[in-house]
């Protein structure tokens, strides 16, 4: 871990440093101030925030005190050590900004002003001379046909990307070039799923402590099908093909600052009560952004919910360095035929986006058919059928 180094002349006077950020990163941008000079703070609490290309991480203050000054501006790139603001422990010495004064109102101004000199004589009167007539105005020419008309530039505003923003975008715009993407649908009756959900929801509460999910299911599913298909959970490495002998499920979570996607270590070894904590904890924590970087790290299959956007189908691009990934779709309710008589049904699309180099489509619609399998029939997970 990074220690982080303070220096004083006085001993009154502490820094405040940008602290180890992880690994693979090596800078970041100071994003924004959440204090000013001359506020308070207290022991370890955020007076800045530095965001790196996969993570939002707060400079802390060091000690309780006043903020002195900020000897680094909101843009700047930095580095773990950088020191970003000074803290006077006593709060001596800071200067506090005082709003100038108004400027003197215009009835004070006149009762300041000089006497005013007697009034000029009155000038003869001048004879009536008319105006020259204006000339008619051209009318102004029409634009060619062929001209494009663009609005104009007042009505266009220009905003760098942030990091993770172009993280993601080099990631994802990577994964199309060197993957040969290719994606593959199932249907899926959620009637089981979601009775099971309703049955027992209120005792899996009161239990565990946490709501019970439909992610949690498709989780199980998912865990399931890379047994099966050991393929689908391998992923390319120069001329090799690493097997991976562990389940770690990414999960896909969309945040105001951007995509980021927590992972579920050991999948394998997990029942439906942990899986639903650790994605509550991780969804918390991607949406107040203080995931850290080992906690997005890694993951060998990632599952997408659009649904919860109201998404119907979509093809989702592979999480590099990994294989695959599933994606889930709204829930909608459908006439289909069961047992020879229509039924109203709540049906999912699912899809599989895989890459071809490595899954033929024999194990891709192996792996989503057993998707499909376990969440309209949950009870093969316990019979492990």
């Amino acid at each position: 871990m990074w220690s982080r180094s303070f220096s004083s002349d006085s001993g009154d006077l502490v820094d405040a440093v940008v602290p180890f950020m992880g690994e693979s990163i090596s800078d970041g941008t100071l994003a924004v101030f959440l204090k000013k000079p001359g506020d308070r703070v207290e022991i370890d609490e955020p007076i800045a925030q530095i965001e790196t290309d996969k993570v939002t991480i707060d400079v802390a203050s060091p000690e309780a005190g006043v903020i002195q000054e900020f000897v680094a501006k909101e843009g700047d790139t930095v580095e773990p050590g950088t020191k970003v603001a000074i803290i006077s422990k006593s709060g001596e010495g800071v200067t506090t900004h005082v709003a100038p004064s108004e400027p003197p109102t215009q009835e004070a101004a006149a009762k300041v002003e000089k006497p005013s000199s007697p009034p000029p004589p009155p000038t003869p009167p001048q004879p009536e001379v008319q105006p020259p007539k204006a000339a008619p105005k051209q009318p102004s020419p029409k634009p060619s046909a062929t001209e494009p008309q663009l609005p104009p530039k007042d009505r266009e505003r220009r905003v760098p990307m942030t990091r993770l923003r172009k993280r993601v975008a080099t990631r994802l715009k990577d994964s199309q070039n060197t993957f040969a993407l290719l994606t593959t649908f199932n249907e899926v009756d959620m009637t089981n799923l979601m009775k099971l959900r309703s049955e027992y929801k209120d005792a899996f509460l009161e239990k565990h402590g946490v709501k019970l999910g439909l992610m949690s299911g498709f989780v199980k599913a998912a865990v399931s099908g890379l047994q099966n298909q050991p393929i689908i959970n391998a992923v390319i490495d120069g001329d090799d093909i690493i097997y991976r002998d562990y389940i770690d499920i990414s999960i896909a979570v969309g945040t105001p600052k951007g995509l980021v996607v927590p992972v579920i270590r050991d999948a394998e070894k997990m029942n439906f009560a942990e899986i639903e904590k650790t994605i509550n904890t991780l969804a918390k924590k991607a949406n107040s952004g203080s995931l850290s970087i080992d906690e997005m790290a890694g993951g060998s299959f990632t599952i997408s919910n659009g649904g919860v956007y109201g998404s119907l189908l979509s093809t989702p691009i592979i999480n590099p360095p990994q294989s695959a990934i599933l994606g889930m779709h709204s829930i909608v309710n459908k006439p289909m035929v069961v047992g020879g008589e229509i039924q109203a049904r709540p049906m999912m699309y699912v899809a599989l986006t895989y890459d071809h180099r490595l899954i033929d489509g024999r194990e891709a619609v192996f792996f989503l058919r057993r998707i499909k399998d376990v969440v309209e029939d949950p009870r093969r997970l316990l019979l492990d059928i």
